[in-house]
């Protein structure tokens, strides 16, 4: 079947996930958002992001804006696929604060001068949230997938991102590629499933969202997602099943504050970081980056009691050789191997 590549994929008008998900700009958090010279005592903040943690971002807002940091701000925001955003960042979109899929993407708007190369010299490295790649099918599971293997087994249909513009599409498929070798394959063995795999990609969407949005419209029968995402789109109302791969890839999304941001911007940033800005991300299905955060139940998870399993062969971006050493091996437009694969089966981006 042919892949589709579409920039934004449409939701259904009977689809409530879909409809109350869909990325877009937005205005602040609790009404219209106003720059300060129009609202006395107000403060804008600019907030460009990828489009996956949208709702936890307007939940984490609305708690800071109880503290005496936050008394006053108003938000205006821009959502979409990762790298697309970092894009538009460096091309002119203001922004006092970003939140990004991809480590790579934050870099980008360092060597641009807009973000201080010290953003990620943290306890967390820069990293606000954290998720699991997870293998997400409908109500039943009637292909009988169990793990990455079934993936490649006739009449599945895929849907993943796009990793031209997704920063999603990048931990799916380096989750589908490591996990071989986490399973005692080669590098051989992990290039020959992931061109099995990308055999039957039928999808690939703008962003993480679009791609979920997708798949709730029924393009195919699999999608590659974030555990967050799987619990907010249940959350939500919609219903269907997920799985957490025993071998899978952790997914550490980063934040940073512009150099020329308000220093209300850091205030912000400095909540994401507490446990009351972590617990916000934990209800809406993120796995905290602070050790202490209360995790409590989670509605939509697997197990809402015990929300997020500790898969037995869970590696890490660093444990590929750190994203640098990742983008020129996989990623890279004339030597990547993804890319290369993708040519190879017909499924380019």
């Amino acid at each position: 079947m042919a892949v589709i590549t579409r920039r934004r994929v449409l939701a259904s008008a009977a689809g409530a996930l879909a409809a109350g998900l869909a990325a877009s700009l937005t205005g602040c958090v609790g009404g219209a958002a106003q720059p300060a010279s129009e609202a006395s005592g107000t403060t804008t903040l600019h907030l460009v992001g990828f489009a996956v943690p949208k709702e936890a971002n307007n939940a984490i807002q609305k708690k800071f804006a109880e503290t005496p940091q936050g008394k006053g701000v108003v938000w205006q925001e821009s959502y979409g696929a990762s790298g697309d955003q970092s894009r538009a960042v460096v091309n002119g979109l203001k922004a006092d604060y970003v939140n990004f899929s991809l480590e790579g993407d934050v870099t980008r708007l360092v060597k641009a001068g807009l973000v201080a190369d010290s953003w990620n010299s943290g306890p967390t490295k820069g990293i606000v949230s954290d998720s699991v790649v997870v293998i997400v099918v409908p109500k039943g599971n009637p292909q009988g997938i169990k793990d990455w293997a079934d993936l490649t087994k006739p009449g599945v249909k895929i849907i993943t991102p796009n990793p031209a513009s997704s920063g999603s599409a990048r931990w799916n498929i380096l989750a589908a590629y490591q996990q071989v070798i986490a399973n005692g394959g080669s590098e051989a063995d992990a290039k020959a499933y992931l061109t099995k795999f990308f055999d039957n990609v039928v999808a690939l969407p703008g962003s993480g969202r679009d791609a979920t949005n997708a798949f709730l419209q029924g393009s195919g029968n699999v999608l590659i997602s974030y555990e967050n995402e799987a619990i907010l789109a249940r959350q939500s109302g919609e219903d269907f099943d997920y799985i957490v791969p025993d071998a899978t890839l952790k997914i550490e999304n980063p934040g940073a504050v512009l150099k020329d941001a308000n220093p209300k911007a850091t205030d912000y940033l400095n909540f994401v970081l507490s446990t009351a800005g972590q617990e916000e991300f934990v209800k809406k299905g993120f796995r905290p980056v602070i050790a202490d955060t209360p995790i409590g139940t989670v509605e939509g998870a697997n197990d809402p009691s015990n929300p997020f399993p500790v898969p037995s062969k869970l590696f890490t971006i660093a444990d590929l050789g750190g994203w640098t050493a990742v983008n020129e091996k996989f990623f890279d437009e004339k030597t990547g191997v993804v890319p290369q694969i993708q040519a190879a089966t017909g499924k380019s981006q």
